[in-house]
């Protein structure tokens, strides 16, 4: 263990407590739980934290730096192989999310590791995806990521007022039939980062207009599924699933308060 350890089995029980936080906001709304991916956020936690969520039934993870994941995947890779090795049961294996703002030079480091990406913000960085996901002879789902708060420290495609200016929305159509017709890549959706404000309920319209949006781009672009839509942390994940969210990225929530980084 290191500096960080948390109690044994502390883990177990945030991600128990978080779950039925989640299944009780669909019940609100009357929504199937099963509907709702909880994606734990992994940034700058260390390999045990992974394990012990693991054993504590999870599957889904998320890193914000592939530079920081690849490691971690690796490693947990090792650490599963060497379990089953043992004699133990379980031939899954975790489910890696890209969560944060990829730079076009890492994009091979997220398709050589990771499953799905939730943050491609430009065309750009989009057709290298493409590019490099043919070359390893796979399609890559992604996420498109919008900026519906208007907050310039977010990254996404700039789009709040979308609905009362429709030269946002015509802009950014015209980018996604591009996005939209790469071979490599296979688009799932939406996802947005809120605002951190003390009420949540605050932030309740920025997630309605994701969705919103993402009803929009049903209907231009019917041959897309759109079924995903990444929005929701740790403060604001309930009002975040009532108004739709199928995939939440929660870190503090489950793994406690998270270490400066390095450097920070």
């Amino acid at each position: 263990m290191t500096s960080m350890s948390m109690p044994i089995g502390q883990i177990a029980k945030n991600l128990r407590a978080v779950r039925e936080r989640i299944a009780e906001a669909c019940l609100r709304v009357a929504r199937d739980p099963r509907e709702v991916t909880l994606v734990a956020v992994t940034k700058t936690f260390p390999l045990c934290y992974i394990q012990e969520a693991w054993e504590a039934g999870q599957r889904d993870f998320g890193e914000n730096r592939p530079e920081e994941g690849a490691p971690k995947i690796e490693a947990m890779t090792r650490w599963l192989a060497e379990q089953e090795g043992g004699g133990a049961t379980g031939c899954c294996r975790p489910t890696w999310h890209m969560i944060g703002h990829v730079q076009r030079r890492k994009a091979g480091l997220v398709v050589a590791h990771f499953d799905l990406v939730h943050s491609v913000d430009r065309l750009r960085l989009a057709q290298k995806l493409s590019r490099l996901a043919l070359e390893a002879g796979r399609q890559l789902p992604v996420l498109i990521e919008c900026n519906v708060s208007g907050e310039v420290t977010k990254y996404g495609y700039q789009l709040a007022g979308w609905q009362e200016r429709p030269e946002l929305l015509q802009s950014f159509v015209e980018e996604m039939a591009g996005l939209v017709a790469l071979s490599g890549l296979e688009v799932m959706g939406l996802m947005t980062v809120a605002p951190w404000l003390d009420d949540p309920e605050m932030v309740r319209p920025v997630f309605a207009s994701l969705r919103a949006l993402r009803d929009v781009l049903q209907e231009r672009f019917p041959e897309v599924s759109w079924q995903h839509l990444s929005m929701g942390m740790s403060d604001d994940f309930e009002v975040a699933v009532e108004e739709g969210a199928t995939m939440v990225r929660l870190g503090r929530a489950i793994f406690g308060p998270r270490p400066v980084s390095p450097g920070a």
